[in-house]
């Protein structure tokens, strides 16, 4: 569309910008792609949300790994106990950790509450609670 093969970055951010179209990279932990058959997900990966004429579009670049759907992480993966809390339901809202309940509320400008309903409502992905919210 723009062939920027040897465009100069700042030229190409300031074309982008007349256009109304903001470029954000987001500092991600892990991203999950839930298929029918499976679960791609990528546990270092570069995220990219670009805002263009109301519509958000997201770029995840890095190597997956595929899993059965709806299979449970190994216990001590990565050291995170509170991402496999988080991945289950069964204490009736609690698996969502305060901690992310407070980073949502305050980066949507709600209560606590509404917060958590948006965090369960989108298995706690962070980012797609916020959107949600805003």
């Amino acid at each position: 569309m723009f062939g920027g093969g040897g465009m100069n970055p700042r030229k190409m951010k300031q074309m982008m910008e007349q256009m109304g179209i903001d470029v954000t990279e987001l500092d991600v932990e892990k991203v999950v792609i839930t298929t029918s058959e499976e679960e791609l997900v990528f546990s270092d990966a570069q995220v990219t949300r670009m805002d263009a004429q109301g519509q958000q579009t997201y770029q995840v670049v890095g190597e997956p790994e595929s899993r059965e759907k709806g299979a449970i992480e190994p216990a001590g993966g990565d050291g995170d106990e509170s991402s496999d809390a988080a991945d289950t339901d069964d204490d009736n809202g609690a698996a969502i950790p305060d901690e992310d309940v407070n980073l949502v509320a305050e980066r949507a400008g709600v209560d606590a509450d509404t917060a958590r309903e948006a965090l369960e409502a989108t298995d706690g992905d962070l980012a797609a609670a916020i959107a949600r919210l805003e």
